[in-house]
């Protein structure tokens, strides 16, 4: 029985962004064993992924002495369960991973891309990453961003031999649900009793927000058009998310403004988006950077119509008037135009939420990228 080795940096993308995977590869013919840092979500991911997995010290933060301990850590793991193939997702386990992997040298070592923190900086901390994110190509023998446009720009600005790269599919590190995502009676019964907890009136305009709640994220150009929508508008903005206050925090005013504002509702992190989605007209996300958002093609496949950023990944789910709205980043006054847009032309939502839930549901299911990626698998491991 081959095995796969795959490494995150925290659980909750094993749980969040992998999920279905791994009892996927287990069922058609391989051993499966996950590694993260320590996490509450550790166990749920063995219970419902069935599979053993194993906690080391990973943080996102740059730490070299507690990197150096998951290092050996990592190697004594790849030395006792001797892996066919380790597949690592995000940047500090993408670096640690690898270089652990190319050490013992195990035959194909991958590395998914979903999004680049470095885009964001420059400076001293841009040049660290960049070189991180460079280490971890040479050490990989097969990388693939979870975007073409993602692709270009890793080619264009980090690493020209261009051999090592391919998206899978058409993009997405996942693919979707696409029979969860699918609006039915229940769902819409818990939605509008979000909008009811929430004091909400039947026929208001709500745009919603799911994400962490953080400057890179889009959320204070987000907060900044919104306020300029409900002068003339009786308008909610609902957010659906974590504060990361430790990593990217928001502005005191912007977060006064968040907790203060009477039509601003909050409902922190939440296991199960799609009332939130069913409860809104319009979805939200004003982000920098992206690798290819799950929460876009999960949007659009409950049939919300999208604004979104022409960024990479966004703007391979959404096509600009005619799947949905696209904005420049960091432009809160492009963002108020497309918002008071889609209050006002009913005829565009309806044809933009018909054509983004027609696409996605043709090309992001879940079932469909797991079946390319296990043929990736089989295609290394003769």
């Amino acid at each position: 029985m081959p095995k796969v080795l795959r490494i995150t940096t925290v659980p909750i993308s094993l749980k969040v962004l992998l999920q279905g995977q791994f009892r996927f590869m287990q069922q058609n013919g391989w051993e499966v064993l996950t590694v993260s840092a320590e996490g509450t979500e550790v166990q749920e991911i063995k219970e419902k992924e069935a599979v053993k997995h194993i906690s080391i010290p990973l943080t996102r933060q740059i730490s070299p002495l507690t990197d150096l301990v998951a290092l050996w850590k990592l190697i004594r793991i790849i030395n006792t369960f001797k892996p066919d193939i380790v597949h690592s997702h995000t940047p500090k386990a993408g670096l640690i991973g690898m270089l652990a992997a190319w050490l013992c040298r195990v035959p194909n070592r991958l590395h998914t891309v979903a999004g680049l923190p470095l885009m964001e900086y420059s400076g001293l901390k841009r040049l660290l990453l960049n070189s991180a994110e460079k280490l971890t190509y040479r050490f990989a023998t097969k990388v693939y961003p979870n975007s073409f446009q993602l692709f270009e720009f890793i080619k264009n600005n980090l690493y020209q031999n261009s051999q090592k790269f391919r998206v899978i599919g058409k993009g997405s590190s996942n693919g979707i649900d696409i029979e969860y995502f699918t609006p039915n009676k229940y769902i819409e019964d818990k939605a509008n009793d979000i909008r009811f907890s929430f004091n909400i009136p039947p026929n208001a305009f709500v745009f919603l927000f799911i994400g962490r709640l953080v400057k890179d994220k889009g959320i204070i150009e987000l907060v900044q058009a919104f306020d300029e929508v409900i002068k003339a508008n009786d308008a909610y903005l609902l957010l659906v998310g974590p504060f990361e206050s430790d990593l990217d925090p928001l502005p005191q005013d912007i977060l006064d403004k968040i907790t203060n504002h009477p039509k601003i509702k909050l409902s922190g992190f939440q296991k199960d988006v799609r009332p939130f989605l069913m409860a809104s007209n319009a979805f939200v996300f004003p982000s920098y950077r992206e690798g290819f958002p799950n929460v876009v093609l999960q949007a659009a496949c409950m049939e919300v119509p999208v604004i979104a950023t022409n960024i990479n990944g966004c703007n391979e789910i959404i096509e600009h008037e005619r799947s949905g709205l696209l904005v420049k980043p960091k432009d809160s006054k492009e963002l108020k135009v497309a918002m008071l847009r889609m209050i006002q032309n009913e005829v565009d939502r309806e044809c933009f939420r018909t054509a983004a839930a027609t696409y996605v549901r043709m090309n992001f299911s879940r079932t469909h990228f797991w079946t390319l990626l296990l043929a990736e698998y089989k295609s290394l491991v003769k």
